[in-house]
């Protein structure tokens, strides 16, 4: 394993349009290497580091995984899941980054810590989570951090590889904060677009590790609407059944793709974690490719949505959402995280109640607009 130290923090890509389930947040910049050792996340130099587990994890084509820690300043823990794409046959895995995040990249979009933006922004005081340690996991085997299967698509000069370990991956990181987090008072577990699902499902095991925690999960513009064919014929592939919290009695394997059967498993068996949706009332990336997969257009795409949200909400007392208006995919990293509001709360102050007050209600927008 191997950790350095970063002076800067890769600013969000305000470009998403090809990333299904979308765009997700900071990479990084390695400089000053250092050999720190698992003396606790305290330990770490200010400012962003990046630790490289090595072991059996690995990007979608063999590239080396890392991740990316940063201190804080008191006992509290962000664990946060990049989004950036899926495959899940030769058509959608063949082409070389277009629909998913292949690597742990260092793109040109980075800024110093003054120019970060959204929940990156530390010095806002209007940030809830301003001085929590964070744990920032990428994402780059297009399995929405779920996977532990190498999977072949096509026949001969046709066929591709891919590594979908997004579950071995995350796996090496929680094998890290347990170690170099003993005990935090609170956990935010997020992600947007593909890491919004690996928000909730790795919510349970950081619940089911911190015994004594308070685990908060926000999943930003992932709602899982996804269509009957694509959870029969393509979900497989990515061999997910690692990453489930099997020890929840009655869970049906089976029926987990489908999110309002995970969150009701995990919000009935943990009624003390407090489980929340964000979304847009037409998400651009996910009505796209919830077509792409044999859906809807964007209107059906969203009536679904609501129809999940709702039944979430009826199924799990500890769950609420924040419907806000526009298309806009994922807020975390937008400077608009501090302005957008719905139905008259504006979204940050709804997150400061859900980690830190009363349980916030259900908000939605009074009036949604039209696509």
């Amino acid at each position: 394993m191997r950790i350095k130290a970063l002076s800067f923090l890769q600013a969000q890509l305000p470009l998403c349009l090809f990333a299904f389930l979308g765009c997700g947040g900071p990479s990084a910049r390695d400089e000053s290497p250092s050999n720190a050792p698992h003396a606790g996340i305290e330990s770490l130099p200010p400012g962003w580091s990046t630790i490289e587990p090595g072991g059996e994890t690995t990007c979608s084509r063999g590239d080396p995984f890392k991740y990316f820690v940063r201190p804080g300043t008191v006992n509290r823990l962000i664990v946060e899941f990049r989004g950036g794409g899926a495959c899940w046959s030769q058509a959608t895995c063949s082409v070389a980054g277009a629909l998913f995040q292949e690597t742990v990249t260092e793109d040109a979009a980075v800024v110093n810590q003054q120019g970060a933006t959204g929940i990156y922004d530390h010095e806002n005081p209007d940030n809830p989570f301003r001085d929590w340690h964070h744990v920032y996991i990428p994402y780059c085997t297009g399995d929405i951090h779920w996977g532990d299967n190498t999977a072949t698509y096509g026949e001969g000069d046709q066929a591709v590889t891919i590594q979908h370990k997004g579950a071995v991956n995350v796996r090496a990181a929680l094998d890290w904060i347990y170690e170099n987090v003993p005990a935090p008072e609170k956990i935010f577990v997020t992600g947007c677009s593909a890491g919004a699902y690996g928000s909730i499902m790795w919510s349970a095991h950081l619940r089911e590790h911190y015994e004594g925690a308070s685990v908060v999960q926000f999943a930003d513009s992932g709602a899982g609407i996804i269509t009957d064919s694509f959870f029969e014929d393509s979900f497989p592939a990515w061999k997910p059944q690692g990453a489930y919290p099997t020890w929840i009695p009655g869970l049906d394997p089976t029926e987990l793709a489908r999110l309002s059967v995970l969150y009701e498993a995990i919000g009935g068996y943990y009624p003390d974690m407090r489980l929340s949706q964000y979304n847009t009332v037409y998400d651009d990336d996910q009505s796209f490719f919830f077509k792409a997969m044999g859906g809807g257009d964007v209107q059906a795409w969203s009536a679904a949505m609501r129809a999940s949200v709702a039944d979430i909400e009826a199924s799990t007392a500890n769950f609420s959402s924040f419907l806000a208006p526009g298309s806009a995919h994922c807020i975390l990293w937008r400077p608009e995280f501090y302005t957008v509001e719905s139905g008259g709360t504006r979204l940050v102050r709804w997150l400061d109640s859900l980690v830190n007050g009363e349980a916030p209600p259900s908000v939605s927008c009074d009036d949604c607009g039209s696509p």
